[in-house]
């Protein structure tokens, strides 16, 4: 879901609630690892196992738009590896894979 549409589903029970409310909550879910922002759609989902290194790997269905969340800790050393041959200082690791879930496919 978007920040808004989170809102808008918040404003049916609460309607004092605002955008910055929403952007703030979300902000701190994303802090924790709560939450991930699909980049790609600037939406979030909620976060689906344990990262020890932060590195999720998301594969998002062009089709329905359901998201699988995977353990990309393997991943870590490789691009650190990317980075650091340009002295590039990364902060975190976000992986999309975009394509079509097997429902979608059926």
């Amino acid at each position: 879901m978007t920040a808004y549409q989170i809102l808008e589903k918040l404003q049916m029970h609460e309607p004092g609630i605002a955008p910055p409310t929403v952007y703030r909550a979300l902000s701190a879910l994303t802090d924790q690892g709560r939450v991930h922002r699909l980049e790609s759609s600037r939406a979030f989902v909620c976060c689906q196992c344990h990262h020890e290194d932060g590195v999720p790997v998301l594969a998002v269905c062009g089709d329905c738009g359901s998201v699988e969340e995977h353990d990309g800790g393997e991943l870590v050393a490789k691009l650190q590896e990317l980075t650091r041959k340009s002295a590039f200082r990364a902060d975190r690791h976000i992986v999309e894979i975009r394509g079509q879930c097997a429902s979608c496919r059926d």
